[in-house]
C-alpha cells in the first residue's frame, strides 16, 4: 500500500508574523522528516486540486455563513488580522481555500482507495466556529470534509476524531445537531478554548469529550481509546473516519501540558484504523518542529503497517 499525501508549497504563503506558533517551518519540517524516511518510496505526494478547478465556496457554505467567508477574504485583501492568536496575511484566503481542498481530496482519495489518506495542509480548522475564526483557525476544515463526504456515494455517516491537545470547539459547534455526523475529542482540560466537557453530547448523542488532566501519558490514553473511544465509534460505524491531528499533545509541545511521547502516535493511529480502513488523516495543532515532525512520522509508520 502507497500512502497518499497531499500537499502544496503554497501552504507556505499563509504568513503569520514573526514568532507565532503556526507558522510555514511546521510544514516544512514535516516534509523534510518524511523525505528521508526509509519508507519514504510508499508515500504518493500530491498537489491539491487547485481553487481555479474546484471552487471550495459551495462546500464553505454548508457550514459557514457568506459573511463568515467574505470577513476572512476582505481581512486578507487589507492584511489586518482577525484577533491576537489569529492573524492574516495578503495570501491567507486562497490558501485557506486551498487547504479546504486538499481535506476534500482527501475524502475523496480515502472513498476510493478504501485506505487511509494524509493531508499537510495550513491553516488548521478545528477552533473555527460557524461564524467566527478563532485559535489559529480561518475555515473548519474537518466539518467541511464531513458534509462533503455525506454527499458521496453510499456514505451515510461520519465520525470526527480530534486528538488535538486543545477542544476543537469549532468542530463540535458545527456538526453537534447533525444526526448523521459524530465528534469524538481527547483533550487537556482546563486548557484553551474552555470547551470540551464530558456533559457535552449533542442532540443525537453523537458527541463525546474526553478530557484529560495536564501531565498524562499514554497510560491515560490507551484506557481512554480501549473503553471510550473505540466502542463510541464503533457503535456509529461510520463510512468515513477524519481524524483532526493535531501533535500539540506531545511532552515537547510548548502550548499544552499532556506529555505524550513522539511514537504513541503509532497506536493512536493503530487504534483510529481499527474503527474503518477509510481514514483521512488532516494536520491540526503541534508546534515544536522536531516533535511535530517525529510524532507525523509515527503516524505514516502506523498507517504503513496495514496489511
Amino acid at each position: 500500500m502507497k500512502l497518499p499525501v497531499i500537499y502544496s508549497d503554497r501552504f507556505l504563503e499563509h504568513d503569520t508574523g514573526y514568532s507565532h506558533p503556526e507558522c510555514p517551518q511546521r510544514l516544512t519540517a514535516i516534509v523534510e522528516a518524511l523525505k528521508k524516511a526509509s519508507w519514504r518510496d510508499r508515500l504518493q505526494w500530491q498537489e491539491p486540486t487547485p481553487i481555479e478547478e474546484r471552487d471550495a465556496i459551495p462546500w464553505l457554505l454548508k457550514v459557514h455563513p457568506q459573511h463568515h467567508i467574505d470577513r476572512i477574504r476582505l481581512a486578507a485583501e487589507e492584511n489586518t488580522g482577525l484577533d491576537l492568536d489569529t492573524p492574516v496575511s495578503s495570501q491567507s484566503y486562497e490558501v485557506a481555500l486551498l487547504a479546504v481542498n486538499a481535506w476534500l481530496d482527501g475524502v475523496d482519495r480515502a472513498l476510493a482507495r478504501d485506505n487511509p489518506a494524509l493531508v499537510l495542509a495550513r491553516p488548521p480548522g478545528h477552533h473555527a466556529e460557524s461564524d467566527r475564526a478563532m485559535g489559529f483557525c480561518l475555515f473548519s476544515n474537518a466539518a467541511i470534509a464531513a458534509y462533503y463526504a455525506l454527499e458521496q456515494p453510499n456514505i451515510e455517516r461520519v465520525a470526527i476524531l480530534d486528538w488535538d491537545v486543545h477542544h476543537g470547539n469549532g468542530t463540535q459547534n458545527i456538526i453537534e445537531n447533525h444526526p448523521q455526523l459524530a465528534y469524538c475529542s481527547l483533550h487537556q482540560f482546563p486548557c484553551y478554548p474552555g470547551t470540551g466537557r464530558a456533559e457535552e453530547r449533542g442532540m443525537h448523542d453523537n458527541i463525546l469529550n474526553i478530557p484529560l488532566s495536564p501531565g498524562s501519558t499514554l497510560t491515560e490514553y490507551q484506557p481512554a481509546f480501549t473503553n471510550q473511544v473505540l466502542p463510541f465509534l464503533q457503535n456509529f460505524s461510520p463510512d468515513l473516519l477524519i481524524v483532526s491531528a493535531g501533535y500539540d499533545a506531545n511532552k515537547d509541545d510548548p502550548l499544552a501540558g499532556i506529555s505524550l511521547q513522539s511514537f504513541d502516535y503509532r497506536l493512536l493511529t493503530e487504534y483510529s484504523l481499527q474503527v474503518t480502513r477509510r481514514v483521512v488523516y488532516g494536520l491540526e495543532g503541534g508546534y515544536d518542529f522536531q516533535a511535530l515532525a517525529e510524532s507525523v512520522k509515527a503516524t505514516v509508520e502506523g498507517i504503513l503497517s496495514l496489511n
